[in-house]
């Protein structure tokens, strides 16, 4: 088997690489705000356990947080199914089906990947909701509005500030921690994906729409953060039981006092290792 390359090389050399390791792959999601170096540290993870890691990023995505925040007009129009087809063109690439990771908007274009029948197995870690799911707590509202108070960002690439940021994300870490992610991680993102979510139960024809009845979807796990502002339990529940009609493997687990920065901050791991345990037993 050939070595793995380093993970800030391109998707292409990591597919290349995943097709010619006879390993499994693992695809990771980023979601709003984020780029796909949010992931690295899981990518290590999972190589290190006999994986395949393979971290695409958002059409048009820049390398480096920097470059992101000096050209976020980048971000701009891009669409739930623009990035759905995006990550199923590149999981066609791959020779072997792979496990699918998501977190936040990656939740949702994990489900919907897996509902496409690309997925192994799949981990949709404080998803963002899909066309079924009913519940708006007024955190989740509090977190989106940033974007969604102004119908003009619907086609805009939309920054938060620090004080946005934790509330939506490093809720539930130190002042000093939330400051550090913030400064690490922090990017603009597109606004349309969070408008197409918004009103998803209104339009038949949502791309915020994931098929879970599909008996090809393969093993599931929803993963939720307790304390979680952006993607509170109830909407994780309300997934996990429209996802729960599927015929094929369902689960949920549950860490308490986490908020939505659950893959990033100091305690990445534990949630890391709880998708790692479902993957090992599914693919």
């Amino acid at each position: 088997m050939s070595e793995l390359p380093p993970l800030s090389t391109s998707v292409d050399d990591q597919v290349a690489a995943a097709n010619t390791s006879g390993l499994r792959p693992v695809v990771f999601i980023h979601g709003l705000w984020l780029l796909p170096s949010s992931w690295d540290r899981w990518a290590q993870v999972f190589a290190d356990a006999g994986y395949a890691p393979v971290s695409p990023g958002w059409p048009d995505d820049p390398e480096t947080v920097e470059e992101a925040n000096a050209h976020p007009e980048v971000f701009a129009g891009k669409s739930v199914g623009d990035v759905a087809d995006h990550y199923s063109d590149v999981i066609k690439q791959l020779d072997r089906k792979p496990a699918v990771i998501g977190h936040s908007f990656g939740g949702l274009l994990t489900m919907i990947v897996a509902g496409r029948g690309l997925a192994a197995a799949s981990v949709a870690i404080d998803s963002a909701p899909f066309r079924g799911v009913l519940p708006l707590p007024l955190s989740a509202l509090k977190a989106s509005a940033p974007v969604l108070g102004n119908p003009l960002n619907r086609h805009r690439a939309i920054p938060l500030t620090y004080d946005q940021f934790r509330f939506a994300f490093a809720s539930s870490v130190s002042e000093e921690e939330a400051q550090e992610l913030y400064r690490t991680y922090a990017v603009p993102a597109s606004g349309t994906p969070l408008f197409q979510a918004a009103a998803a139960n209104l339009n038949p024809w949502t791309e915020a729409k994931a098929d879970y009845r599909n008996p090809g979807r393969g093993p599931l796990l929803i993963i939720e953060g307790l304390a979680d502002n952006t993607s509170p339990p109830a909407i994780n529940r309300a997934a996990y039981k429209l996802q729960s009609g599927n015929e094929g493997v369902t689960e949920i687990a549950s860490i308490p006092e986490r908020g939505h920065s659950i893959t990033i901050d100091s305690g990445w791991r534990e949630v890391c290792d709880t998708a790692l345990s479902f993957i090992r037993r599914y693919a």
